[in-house]
């Protein structure tokens, strides 16, 4: 009997890809590739710049920070705002808010300032008021039914 992992063609990713439509069409969407962004004063493209989506995804922290100041948008400079799309950086970005940054500086959609993120203390808050809410409109509707 074969183990159908250690054979190329029957990989986790195509197996499951064969039944699910969607996670192939994820797959193919995380396989894109990414035009590189030189650097304004050199030419020279940062050794760690994400060639897929994928890779995009996977950059670390350091890499991130790395790529800030490699395209000078870490530090002020008179190259900042030469390319086509500077971003504002501090050093007390999250890693998500970083990668989100360093996302629409290179050109990916999607990767735009949220507008009113939630904490999930906040979004838990909200969820419970609302069920109050429910609740009461609920029983509102019960004791009008009875009188």
């Amino acid at each position: 009997m074969s183990n159908l992992i250690d054979t190329p063609q029957h990989t986790l990713g195509t197996r499951r890809a064969a039944n699910s439509k969607a996670f192939e069409e994820k797959l193919r969407q995380m396989a894109l590739p990414l035009a590189p962004l030189v650097q304004l004063t050199t030419g020279k493209v940062h050794p760690s710049f994400p060639s897929t989506l994928v890779n995009f995804w996977l950059l670390t922290d350091w890499e991130l920070e790395s790529l800030a100041q490699f395209y000078h948008q870490r530090t002020p400079s008179p190259w900042m705002h030469q390319y086509p799309c500077p971003i504002e950086w501090s050093i007390d970005l999250s890693i998500e808010e970083k990668r989100r940054k360093i996302g629409k500086f290179i050109g990916l959609r999607g990767c735009d300032t949220p507008v009113g993120i939630k904490s999930e203390e906040e979004m838990g808050q909200e969820a419970r008021k609302q069920r109050v809410a429910e609740d009461n409109e609920m029983m509102r509707r019960k004791m009008s039914h009875y009188y």
